[in-house]
């Protein structure tokens, strides 16, 4: 697993999104790109966090942001979470770990005592060339939008 730190290039991705069509992150080159990593599609808080980027996509295009989610979940998943929550930006598939493994986010998890691997709810900032401008590690999933802009207006 990688270490990817601010100022190193953002791994590439090529993956499909929730209608199977393949993404690129170089598709994305001359756009600021919120990519945002979170454990699992319809959990209370991966909801929270979605409806928030939702409730403020529009603003975020105006300013030159695109905002790509990432989960270990299928592309059927991908799916009824959009339909659910009316999301209207790219949730890419990851079912194979690739990207959550490329950007260093898939991890060792304790919860209730148990120990198991998942995702790392984790925000990575994406400039124009691609370069990663920021590491969100502790995301509030109710002001994620908001987080994304004080950094990027620092």
């Amino acid at each position: 697993m990688s270490k990817l730190q601010i100022g190193d290039q953002a791994p590439e991705i090529v993956t499909i999104n929730q209608d199977g069509k393949e993404i690129k992150l170089s598709d994305f080159k001359g756009k600021k790109v919120v990519l945002y990593f979170y454990p699992k599609d319809n959990t209370p808080g991966c909801t929270t966090e979605a409806c928030n980027f939702r409730d403020n996509y529009q603003s975020l295009q105006d300013e030159g942001f695109e905002v790509l989610g990432v989960s270990t979940d299928s592309q059927q998943s991908h799916q009824k979470f959009i339909a659910k929550h009316n999301l209207p930006f790219n949730l890419l598939v990851d079912e194979d770990k690739k990207i959550v493994e490329d950007y260093g986010v898939w991890v060792e998890k304790n919860m209730f005592g148990k120990k198991r691997m998942g995702t790392a709810r984790t925000t990575f900032l994406i400039d124009e060339n691609g370069k990663i401008l920021h590491i969100i590690k502790k995301v509030d999933n109710k002001n994620a939008s908001q987080q994304v802009r004080e950094l990027f207006n620092q």
